[in-house]
Parts: structure tokens; sequence; C-alpha cells
């Protein structure tokens, strides 16, 4: 199939490049003419790269997708204000869709958040963008797939999010580490869990559309709590950190408990290969080799 990915520079995206070229697809990547590309992106000739400012609907004229996986997503980490980040979620988005649709492009698929509608600005452009996408999908002929996707984790993410900051203070043995009471309830999935629920979706529905709208949360599907992540993390990477829980306030607003609903994909066929304590030892030793 030939895929059209936005947001292929980020972990996810790159990641998922990797997996789809093993797998045989070509790749069209749309991007800003600002982006820095990974080096298997811009020197693999076989990648296809097309700049949003020429133009959405020449993207999908000039490069004729078979199906949308849709990744470009601005969390509000950086300080962007509420336009930025529903310019990025939800308007950006639905003039891909638009565009897809006009070139009749029969699979659409969204990578959303697990994280309720309400939660901050990020979540609810979002689920704004899905909800849009579900609409148009029940009055079209086109299947759109929304992902919610729960904390995933891997080596080479950035170290800005949580999985990474907690694993690479403990390994460089720092002082100590500030902490909430860690009572959260969270799902974490590893990358090539991801990445093979992304396959499954797409091997299954390049051959079986149907036409509308379908949610699938993508996580492993059991939760634990914060303080038992940074403990299992504190014993794997034998660190003399020490832990202060109860040191910094939830946010407002705190989620206090995320767990995906994983019945969908495994109807599929799909199932967890790497267990929470693998994953961490994975990561580990890569940060080792580093």
């Amino acid at each position: 199939m030939r895929l059209l990915l936005t947001g292929a520079t980020g972990f996810l995206g790159e990641s998922l490049v990797r997996r789809f070229l093993a797998d045989g697809h070509q790749i069209v990547i749309l991007k800003r003419r600002t982006s820095v590309l990974p080096s298997l992106i811009a020197s693999n000739a076989a990648i296809v790269c097309h700049d949003v400012e020429d133009g959405l609907a020449a993207a999908f004229v000039v490069t004729k997708p078979d199906a949308v996986i849709h990744l470009a997503t601005c969390y509000g980490r950086s300080g962007e204000d509420m336009m930025t980040v529903f310019e990025t979620n939800t308007a950006f988005s639905l003039h891909l869709l638009q565009a897809a649709r006009a070139a009749e492009v029969a699979l659409f698929i969204n990578t959303d958040t697990a994280l309720e509608k309400l939660t901050n600005a990020y979540s609810l452009s979002k689920r704004q963008f899905a909800e849009w996408g579900q609409w148009l999908a029940q009055r079209n002929e086109f299947t759109f797939i929304n992902v919610r996707l729960e904390h995933m984790f891997g080596p080479g993410d950035a170290a800005s999010k949580f999985t990474a900051h907690v694993i690479g203070t403990l390994l460089e043995n720092r002082l100590e580490i500030n902490l909430t009471k860690g009572e959260q309830l969270r799902d974490f999935i590893y990358i090539d869990d991801v990445l093979s629920g992304y396959q499954t979706l797409l091997a299954h529905y390049a051959h079986n559309t149907v036409n509308g709208y379908i949610e699938c949360d993508l996580g492993s599907g059991e939760a634990i709590t914060i303080k038992d992540f940074v403990e299992l993390v504190h014993t794997l990477t034998k660190s003399r950190t020490k832990l202060n829980f109860g040191a910094l306030p939830y946010r407002p607003g705190e989620v206090m408990r995320t767990q995906a609903d994983t019945s969908y994909l495994k109807k599929l066929g799909w199932r967890v290969q790497t267990s929470l304590a693998d994953g961490i030892q994975k990561i580990i030793a890569s940060e080792k080799i580093l």
C-alpha cells in the first residue's frame, strides 16, 4: 500500500516508518519545510516527502495514497497557546481529512489520546477532531479509525516524557527525584506493541473496508500506579536515587486512572508481546550502550 503519514519526525512516526518500510509499503511523508528529518527519512530515496506549504490537496493529487496515518500533534508542553494547539490538532487535522476525502482515500487512521476530553487543551482539541471524524465517517463512504493511545514508552523517546525522564534520572543516580504520591493508575505500552497495533489495523482494514467510525484503544490493557512504576524502575536500574513521593501536588484536574480496553484489537488477532518490566529493561540496555 501507499501510505501517507503525518508526524513522521516524532518517536512514534519514525518508528512506524521503519516498520511499514520493512512490511513493503510505500511511504509518503507530509511535513513542514522547517522540519528536521531523521536520517532514516532524509537518506532514503524510497520515501517521498511533501511539504504542507505546497498544499494538502496537491499532496494527494501527486502522491495518490491508499491510506492516511495521522500522527502529527501539538501537546502544548512548550508554552504554545490554546489557538496554536487547536490549529494543529483540530483545524489542520480537518483540512487533512477534507483533502483525503476529496481524493477518495478510503482509510484514515487517526491517533488520539486516552485522556478524558476536558483534561487539558491538548485532549480537548484531539477529541474535537475525532468527533468531526466520527460525524463525517457516518455520512460518507470511508473508514475513520480513532486510535486512543495510552502511555507509550521505548528506547529513543523524548527525554521530556514521563517514562523517559524517570528512567534517565534513576539511571544517572541523581540525588533525589520529587514525585506526587503516585496513586494515579496508568496503562503503559511498549513501542513494539504499539507498532504491531497499527500494523494489525492496517492489514485488516486494507482489505475489509467498513464505512463508518471505529474507536480503538491501544494499550497494554493493564493499569499500574505511578508509584509502583517508579519503584519498579528503581529496582531494575539498581538506582541509589531517593524517591520523594508526595513532594509534588497533583495537577489540577489530575486524571487518576487510564486503562485501555483491548478487546477490539484482540478480536483482530493482536496481543501484547512485551511486559512492562521487559520494556524497561530494553530501555536500560539501550541507555547503557549509549
